[in-house]
């Protein structure tokens, strides 16, 4: 890690994505109100523009409010929670799925394997936005469905990577080794094979979780991702979207501006995080 270290570009967006991640783990803590507290919300503060004050002078509105008078900087706070925990949940079970798929084949060979790569194959040759919609059209909307079209998108990347990595891993002198003692091939998979195949797949596992940040930011904002009464920050560029005529330019650009610099941040550590692991990338 000394080498993550030494890039100051890298160690930046580390330190800027864990406030990031803290400030939105302690949303309900850290915000000015719950913008999604009904009680807590006054219609009067409506549309108020960034570093005022409501009308009776109680709250002060450092990023301003929106249409029905939430405050934009805790409703970007709670979005951040949702966004991110979509982006992990999912980047967590695509890696896992097609990691262990992608050794198995790597493993079978043969028929399985030609198979396998058949399916991942003609997965990949579907465009991800194409394939989320539809199976957001079939599933309909929500946290749990977001996330499984996530992962339908992004299993096949992290299977073939780990196939790649188990065959060349399947080659080497300590397999056979292993093989000489009289381990079961179980035990070969995964004590040895898998976990030699993990560094290449968690760095890829870094750079989906931003993707996978973006592409529900994307959903959302196109009306068939999350529902308002679960918002994200797609959610929110996609409601200032609306005013974006009227001159409101707030209610879509603080969210963007949150939304960019996360997964910016993602990937400027899953991109030093790769050299590091791998110093011939």
């Amino acid at each position: 890690m000394e080498r993550f270290r030494q890039d100051r570009i890298a160690t930046v967006a580390a330190i800027i994505l864990l406030a990031i991640v803290s400030v939105a783990l302690l949303a309900p803590w850290v915000s000015p109100q719950n913008p999604y507290d009904l009680q807590q919300l006054d219609i009067m503060d409506s549309n108020l523009p960034p570093w005022s004050a409501s009308g009776a002078g109680s709250h002060f509105y450092v990023l301003g409010t929106d249409e029905q008078g939430r405050d934009l900087l805790s409703a970007i706070l709670y979005g951040l929670r949702i966004s991110i925990g979509v982006g992990l949940a999912s980047g967590a079970i695509a890696c896992t799925i097609g990691t262990l798929l992608g050794v198995f084949s790597a493993y079978r060979g043969g028929g399985v394997d030609s198979l396998m790569m058949r399916l991942v194959d003609l997965q990949l040759g579907i465009p991800v936005v194409l394939l989320a919609v539809i199976l957001l059209a079939i599933l309909g909307r929500g946290v749990e469905n977001v996330v499984i079209a996530i992962v339908a998108a992004q299993w096949a990347r992290y299977a073939r990577t780990a196939r790649g990595t188990a065959l060349v891993e399947m080659r080497k002198e300590y397999v056979d080794a292993a093989r000489c003692l009289g381990l079961s091939g179980s035990r070969i998979v995964v004590g040895h094979v898998l976990r030699n195949c993990l560094p290449p797949v968690l760095v890829l596992a870094t750079v989906d979780v931003a993707f996978a940040i973006a592409l529900e930011a994307t959903l959302s904002f196109l009306g068939i991702g999350l529902p308002i009464t679960e918002p994200s920050l797609g959610r929110l560029i996609a409601n200032g979207y609306q005013q974006l005529l009227a001159g409101k330019l707030w209610l879509s650009t603080y969210p963007g501006i949150a939304l960019l610099v996360m997964v910016a941040c993602l990937n400027i550590v899953g991109d030093r995080l790769r050299d590091v692991l791998d110093p011939r990338s």
